[in-house]
Formats: structure tokens, C-alpha cells, sequence
């Protein structure tokens, strides 16, 4: 059997419907991981108890499969009478794995800030949220911003782990096409084209605000 381009053509409307749930589960995701994996690291740098127990906590998330959390959202919280929607234990399956990986990028942008910042914040009795937000954050984004972009991709190209829950994402689609017409080639083309696509759109767009943040470091 070969390869059916007209076929694969016929397939596109179908697989691009889906489009719309992948983005929205990317952006939530990220989204997600980003504030939770900010609020880990801040909670490890604070110490004592708290900060032992995130450290544990990342290396755990950072440890175990993003199928093994997934799976327990959707399984184990209804026997709880926790019942969400697929989407919503898909994000939050995605947000809480990233979250490990992600609070490891915020410490490696935090760490290369001079100490001298924070002490200079300290000798101008600036509170910590006010530390944080205006002295912190913004140098860090301009230190992370590659590797989060990396990481958004990477986020990208895991949404198709939501096909399990049944979430109608491209690749999801695509195997519905697959299993009704037996023909599985043109369809999983079709679906790899149009994330590539995708990486690549959301590549450029990383690339460009990265550009933007260190121009503005250097005014």
C-alpha cells in the first residue's frame, strides 16, 4: 500500500481542526509550569523545611514519567471525587511535570544574577515581593529566555501524550483517521508536517521576544 497523496490531502481539514486544542493545551501548559515552577524555586530558596520538601518534590516530578502523572490525575482522583475534564488533567498533567524541569532553568537564571543585586535591594529596604518582582524576575527572563523557549517546544511536542486522555489534539485525530481507514502513513505525515510547523512558528516567536529582552538589558 502505498503512499496516497490525494489521500493525505483529504486528511489535512480534520488534523488542522484539531489545531485549536493543541495550542490552547501548549499555552495553558506552559502557562502553568511556569508559574508553579517559579513558585517551587522561590519556595527552595527560602529553606528550612519547606525548602527541603520542594527540593524533593523536583527531583521527584523531575524523576518519574509524564504518562505516570498523567495517568494518575485521570485514574486515581475520581476514586478521590476529584472529577475534572480531559483537558483539564491533561494541563495540569503537563504544567506540574514541566513545573520540575522549569524551576531547575528559574535557579540557573537567578544564580547568574550578581549577589550584589539582592543585597542592594536589602540595603534599600525593599521587602522581598517587591525584590522579587522588580529586581529578580526581570533580570532572570532576560537569563532564561532560551531555555524556556526550549522548553515550550518541548511542551509542544508532548501534547500528543493527551490523545490518552482522549483529547481531541492533532495526533489524536490523526489515529482516528488511521484506525478507520487502516491507512496510517498519510495521516501521522500530515500531523508530524504540521508540528514541525508549529515548532518552528513557536521557535521564531521565542527567538524574537529572547532578541527583544536583551535589547532591552542593554538600554
Amino acid at each position: 500500500m502505498g503512499f496516497n497523496l490525494d489521500f493525505a490531502l483529504s486528511t489535512i481539514p480534520t488534523i488542522v481542526g484539531a489545531i485549536g486544542a493543541t495550542l490552547l493545551a501548549t499555552v495553558l501548559s506552559c502557562l502553568g509550569a511556569s508559574a508553579l515552577g517559579f513558585s517551587l524555586e522561590m519556595i527552595r530558596r527560602g529553606g528550612g523545611a519547606p525548602g527541603l520538601a520542594v527540593r524533593f518534590l523536583i527531583d521527584f516530578i523531575r524523576s518519574t514519567p509524564v504518562l505516570a502523572w498523567l495517568y494518575f490525575l485521570y485514574f486515581v482522583m475520581p476514586f478521590y471525587g476529584i472529577r475534572l475534564g480531559a483537558m483539564t488533567v491533561g494541563v495540569m498533567g503537563l504544567s506540574l511535570y514541566y513545573s520540575g524541569y522549569l524551576a531547575e532553568v528559574f535557579k540557573a537564571g537567578i544564580d547568574a544574577i550578581p549577589k550584589g543585586q539582592q543585597e542592594a535591594a536589602r540595603a534599600l529596604s525593599l521587602s522581598r515581593r517587591d525584590t522579587v518582582v522588580f529586581v529578580i524576575a526581570p533580570q532572570m527572563l532576560r537569563n532564561v529566555a532560551a531555555p524556556l523557549g526550549n522548553y515550550v517546544v518541548s511542551i509542544l511536542k508532548a501534547t500528543p501524550y493527551l490523545a490518552i486522555l482522549a483529547v481531541p489534539e492533532m495526533l489524536g485525530r490523526a489515529f482516528d483517521i488511521a484506525s478507520e481507514t487502516y491507512r496510517y502513513a498519510e495521516p501521522l505525515t500530515v500531523a508530524g508536517i504540521l508540528f514541525l510547523a508549529l515548532a518552528l512558528i513557536v521557535a521564531y516567536g521565542v527567538k524574537r521576544i529572547e532578541q527583544r529582552l536583551l535589547a532591552s538589558g542593554r538600554r
